[in-house]
């Protein structure tokens, strides 16, 4: 009987982390004061972030970082996720190729969010903090900090994108089951919020106008700390528990992949998985193929330019090299809220700068059909930011029937979307379109600072 399902022991889930700026070929360059244009060390990130989480994000020394023992132990109670072999959406498209999917559905927060929310909230209890904040889009990163908040102790309070948090009303309903306060971003609690919607009353919010605000209230509040819950670096290297036990899970398969892929609005899911693979192309000479797949109304990695800009909106964040569309830039109010951010993560930027991996834009009705069908082939409906993956693997897959290559796609399925049907019914009845942003809107944004 074929085996689906690989699954590893207690024993076999990694104790460390990978922190791939130890290998990178060239080091990402570092995150700039915006006034004086001077790179920024950990002590200077350290009044926003928790001082541990800003050791890490520049650290390009040590290969392995190691779990805390209490984050561990959280870890266990979802650990390992599943690696699934995907017999038939395989047999659905007549595909000679090997198809699986790192499944950080199974988890109780439903993605894979929750693996650095725990090492942020843990941190910044270490240190004694009392309060966190955060941005969130679709919201999977905004339940994953509330929940490991409560863990920890701590009070958070959520900024969620207004689009967002109208498409998905439930997913704010999990941030205040947890305890967490939320506002609809922009708001009007923040001198940030304000400005935006002064300068336009109908905005309806970006994860760009989101991290302004959260990052004003950490800096105002006392005893707060703001937790991201992508782009950085250090929330890569806390997600590549995922791409670490999919090393061990593909070995048990008895196969490598020959091609990555992930969806990719900042990069941590994307990074979580491909890194720890990544690494065996820098050191062994592996030959692995990498794909983030990105929305078509969101381009940042194909259309985007690589040059310093803001991480948010307002411009109060330190400026970070990276793939960027503009820190004004507004996407289109597609349903994958989570892909919906103007730049790319640092270590990413400089991978794709440096032909170790790419892009690929995809529609948003495309997605959507990718994930219809992977409902009816596998019997799991995923998040509108999965389904991008989704699509991606299809289009790789559909490729290797033209040609009859036998190729190993590995994707990560980073959430479910039980808590987006509002979008697949949408969808069914026909009422989503498609969105394409222009050159002309592109070049109209503001890029770092002049």
């Amino acid at each position: 009987m074929k085996q689906k399902k690989f699954i590893l022991s207690e024993s076999e889930i990694p104790t460390q982390w990978y922190n791939i700026q130890a290998d990178m070929p060239n080091k990402p360059l570092p995150p700039l004061n915006p006034q004086t244009r001077q790179p920024l060390g950990w002590e200077d990130l350290a009044h926003i972030f928790p001082t541990e989480c800003c050791k890490q994000e520049l650290n390009t020394t040590d290969r392995f970082i190691d779990i805390p023992e209490p984050v561990l132990e959280k870890y266990k109670f979802y650990r390992s996720t599943p690696l699934v072999r995907a017999y038939e959406l395989e047999k659905a498209l007549d595909t000679p190729a090997h198809i699986y999917f790192k499944n950080e559905s199974t988890n109780p927060l439903g993605s894979h969010k929750v693996n650095s929310a725990l090492a942020q909230c843990y941190y910044a209890k270490q240190e004694g903090t009392t309060n966190v904040t955060t941005e969130t889009g679709a919201g999977q990163w905004g339940a994953a900090l509330s929940y490991a908040a409560r863990v920890f102790g701590l009070e958070a309070a959520v900024y969620q994108v207004k689009i967002s948090m109208l498409q998905k009303p439930y997913r704010s309903s999990i941030m205040r089951t947890f305890g967490a306060t939320v506002e609809g971003s922009p708001s009007m609690s923040t001198r940030a919020g304000k400005d935006i919607i002064t300068k336009n009353p109908m905005h309806m919010g970006s994860l760009g106008t989101a991290i302004s605000e959260a990052v004003e209230l950490a800096i105002t509040t006392p005893n707060c700390k703001y937790t991201l819950g992508s782009v950085l670096n250090h929330v890569a290297l806390h997600q590549s528990i995922i791409g670490l036990e999919a090393e061990k899970q593909m070995e048990k398969a008895g196969e490598y992949p020959d091609t990555v892929i992930a969806c990719f609005g900042g990069g941590s899911n994307f990074g979580g998985l491909a890194f720890p693979f990544m690494r065996h192309n820098i050191l062994d000479g592996k030959r692995t193929e990498f794909i983030a797949a990105e929305p078509d109304s969101c381009p940042k990695l194909t259309r985007g330019r690589f040059e310093y800009d803001f991480g948010d909106e307002a411009g109060l964040t330190p400026l970070l090299p990276m793939y960027t569309l503009g820190h004004d830039f507004r996407p289109a109010n597609i349903h994958a809220g989570g892909l919906r951010y103007h730049g790319a993560g640092m270590i990413v930027s400089q991978l794709i700068k440096d032909g170790l991996m790419h892009g690929v834009d995809i529609p948003q009705l495309e997605t959507f059909e990718a994930g219809i069908l992977f409902a009816r082939t596998e019997g799991i409906i995923p998040a509108p930011e999965s389904s991008h993956a989704i699509a991606a693997t299809i289009r790789e897959a559909l490729k290797c029937k033209e040609t009859g290559e036998e190729k190993v796609i590995l994707f990560n399925l980073s959430g479910h979307g039980l808590i987006d049907m509002t979008a697949y019914d949408q969808y069914i009845n026909g009422d989503l379109v498609n969105y394409h942003v222009s050159d002309e809107e592109i070049a109209n944004n503001h890029f770092g600072v002049k």
